[in-house]
């Protein structure tokens, strides 16, 4: 399977601490799939008019064929103005209506303030359902204490890490099979 691991932001550092995790941890216990961090800050994205996917170039075509292509995503962001990223939201856009069909879905989200702690839930879920993606019920919330400078230290969020890379594979697994049984 590919996997994709979005960092959905093109400033700070603590979304993509969090996800440099996460796909580690894919390489060390789930290293017969395909796994590839991407990082929005190291990428140049168009702002989406319309067109279609395939008439892109650069980075925005790159970036939205790995999307098209993956098998599972792990999408990090952080909270903005209660609201997720432009250039993540912009990503979207940028991908067709069914973009995601049956892609296995994870989030990880990262805010200053446990205030935010819905906003995956109000904001980013609703896209993901309608673009038609497998979304995990459950996803990782991460606050600043989480954190001693640029490391993440927080036992227990390492532990829920772990488990949302776990529970990703196998739930991606699981519908692979599935689709499998049901073409026969």
């Amino acid at each position: 399977m590919n996997v994709i691991v979005l960092a959905g932001s093109n400033v700070g550092s603590k979304t993509a601490t969090a996800l440099d995790y996460v796909t580690n941890y894919f390489k060390e216990h789930h290293n017969t799939h395909n796994i590839e961090m991407i990082d929005l800050k190291d990428k140049k994205l168009n702002l989406a008019d319309g067109r279609h996917y395939e008439d892109w170039s650069g980075d925005t075509k790159e970036v939205v064929s790995k999307m098209l292509g993956a098998d599972v995503i792990v999408i990090g962001f952080p909270v903005f103005q209660a609201s997720i990223p432009a250039v993540l939201k912009n990503l979207f856009d940028l991908l067709p209506i069914d973009g995601l069909r049956g892609k296995t879905v994870s989030i990880v989200s990262t805010a200053g303030s446990n205030r935010h702690f819905l906003v995956a839930e109000m904001m980013l879920k609703p896209i993901l359902n309608y673009m038609k993606a497998h979304v995990l019920s459950s996803y990782v919330f991460i606050t600043p204490e989480s954190y001693e400078g640029k490391r993440l230290t927080d036992v227990n969020i390492l532990h829920r890490l772990d488990r949302l890379a776990d529970e990703t594979i196998q739930i991606a697994e699981a519908h692979k099979t599935f689709r499998k049984e049901i073409h026969k």
